[in-house]
């Protein structure tokens, strides 16, 4: 397992790695818990934790600063971002959509405070961006779908080094088992700090959501204090408590309740959501997948084993 010296030594390498996929066939498939769970539309409420953790560790947030329109755009990076990882899982062509998500990131360097440099596509770096995703599969499942056995968390992890491996980066620094991957996450998340861009990013979660242009500013105040309410709740409750320390967000043992029976209502309505029709139940890109398989999920992985 990588130990924090390694990741630190590693990644001050500021190299890419990459390895040679042309000859492995490769493929998450409709029997994987990956494609179950990982295009279900509940997992747009882990949008704040998948993106906070990514960029709570500087030299991917200095990365997204130097070289992306986050300040500017900032829905426009998350639609223009998701979708190929999103197909180098449910496409038919995942080599292909794999390298292209790699080849984003060719250019993507720079320093970062200390002046030591950085490179999106070092193993250390690149890794960190796909666990936070495959976080984000294991927590918001777990959490607002429907509680998962542990023998199935570390089938989700197993389901994730292939995942990983379309990408054609070295794996280096990827634990061996679901129980040190764990340990990594836990490791990571106490080297978080509050760079610019993630405290630019959860900004409406301190001040607010910003109303619109028409609406006078006290009315606003008003009219929102539930909205915040609410939207602070479910969302901060799903970041790990390192990421609301260094992003400086209010959390409390009332928050903590009212998150807990959000998330238990979300769980008990996993049946009715299942009854869904498929273009409501997933996100278009994994639509595309169920169809051309001829596989219905709906029906799939509904208990734990």
């Amino acid at each position: 397992m990588t130990t924090l010296n390694e990741f630190e030594t590693g990644i001050r390498e500021a190299e890419p790695s990459y390895v040679d996929i042309d000859s492995i066939e490769l493929r998450l498939g409709a029997d994987s818990l990956v494609w179950k769970f990982y295009g279900d539309i509940r997992g747009v409420l882990g949008f704040q934790r998948l993106a906070g953790t990514e960029n709570c560790i500087e030299q991917l947030a200095k990365g997204v600063e130097d070289h992306s329109v986050i300040f500017s755009d900032f829905l426009g990076r998350a639609r223009r971002s998701g979708p190929p990882i999103m197909r180098t899982v449910y496409s038919d062509q995942p080599h292909e959509w794999g390298r292209r998500v790699r080849d984003f990131h060719r250019d993507i360097k720079g320093t970062i405070s200390d002046g030591s440099r950085y490179h999106a596509l070092n193993p250390e770096l690149y890794y960190w961006a796909h666990a936070t995703f495959v976080d984000q599969v294991l927590t918001i499942t777990d959490t607002f779908i429907r509680r998962l056995s542990d023998a199935e968390k570390a089938q989700i992890f197993e389901e994730s080094k292939t995942w990983y491996q379309l990408y054609g980066v070295s794996a280096r620094s990827q634990p061996d088992t679901y129980e040190e991957f764990c340990e990594y996450w836990e490791q990571m998340c106490d080297r978080f700090v509050p760079t610019k861009t993630i405290m630019y990013a959860t900004g409406y979660l301190r001040k607010g959501l910003p109303g619109p242009s028409w609406m006078p500013k006290p009315l606003w105040r008003i009219a929102s204090r539930p909205l915040n309410s609410t939207v602070q709740t479910i969302v901060i409750g799903t970041l790990p408590p390192q990421m609301r320390e260094v992003c400086e967000l209010e959390w409390n043992d009332r928050r903590q309740r009212r998150f807990d029976r959000f998330a238990s209502v979300m769980r008990a309505c996993n049946p009715l959501f299942n009854r869904l029709p498929l273009r409501m139940l997933y996100l278009p890109w994994a639509v595309e997948g169920w169809r051309r398989t001829g596989v219905d999920p709906r029906p799939l992985h509904n208990t734990a084993v």
